[in-house]
């Protein structure tokens, strides 16, 4: 029963630096010039608008964290990703996620 109730309220939280320790991919789904900002070092910038045609540079076999600004249009990348077989997780907003991964 508690477990239930913890998946219901999100109790299940991702260990996103122990993803990355393990080889996942960092897709930041801002645009170029938000990119240009600032970023995750070793993250690769597609745009959400072109991650549909980008999506064959992606590595399948290896789990892919999205992020963005604040979290909606990594959410949404992580939802075409899913849909294409592969293994995705919503890191949110790009700073937040960086602070995780430290």
């Amino acid at each position: 029963m508690i477990d239930f109730i913890k998946n219901l309220f999100g109790g299940n939280t991702v260990n996103f630096k122990e993803l990355v320790n393990n080889g996942a991919q960092i897709i930041d789904v801002r645009t170029p010039a938000e990119f240009s900002t600032g970023s995750i070092r070793n993250s690769t910038n597609i745009p959400l608008q072109s991650l549909n045609a980008e999506m064959k540079k992606l590595d399948l076999k290896k789990p892919i964290i999205t992020c963005c600004a604040s979290g909606m249009r990594s959410s949404s990348a992580k939802s075409i990703l899913k849909q294409n077989g592969f293994e995705t997780y919503n890191g949110g907003g790009w700073m937040a996620l960086q602070n995780k991964l430290k």
